[in-house]
């Protein structure tokens, strides 16, 4: 061995990295990617991966194969961590949207997650403005710009007055 070759093959050091990577949480595909690519941070400064593509697509594949790796997961439980931060749809989606995630998938998995948007909304405005929401205009512009950054859709964000009753 010459004194520059690793000790270890490149895709051997991909595979550890990858597995270091998921153990942490779950990502998607393109995070994963992403990162093994990424360079690695030493006492000396960042060092580039020095890995050939195709052992990145082996890696990728032996983690999707091991079932380390799932997009669907992944989506079903980003969707459930952002929606109890309080995070609306919109955001979410959008957010998965950035992590690779395909409009068909979020779709299903917004479609399977049993979240009443509505009643988080209202938590929102509630733990931000309190009990009782302001009815006065200026000051509901303000939960609804509130509510808005956060990610809920207007229809939500109009059904707190709308069902106020309840």
């Amino acid at each position: 061995m010459s004194e520059n070759s690793p000790r270890r093959s490149a895709y051997s050091r991909l595979l550890d990295r990858a597995i270091r990577i998921l153990a942490m949480r779950d990502h998607s595909e393109k995070e994963l990617r992403r990162k093994l690519v990424a360079p690695v941070l030493t006492k000396n400064g960042p060092e580039p991966i020095d890995a050939p593509p195709e052992d990145v697509e082996k890696v990728v594949a032996w983690c999707l194969e091991s079932h380390y790796l799932d997009d669907a997961r992944f989506t079903r439980q980003f969707i459930a961590s952002r929606s109890r931060k309080g995070y609306g749809p919109a955001r979410i989606r959008q957010e998965l949207n950035q992590k690779g995630i395909s409009r068909s998938d979020i779709d299903q998995a917004m479609f399977e997650c049993e979240i009443d948007w509505l009643q988080l909304a209202r938590e929102q405005a509630q733990r931000k403005y309190g009990e009782p929401l302001p009815t006065a205009f200026a000051e509901k512009v303000k939960v609804q710009r509130f509510l808005l950054t956060r990610g809920y859709l207007m229809e939500d964000i109009q059904g707190i007055w709308r069902n106020f009753a309840d």
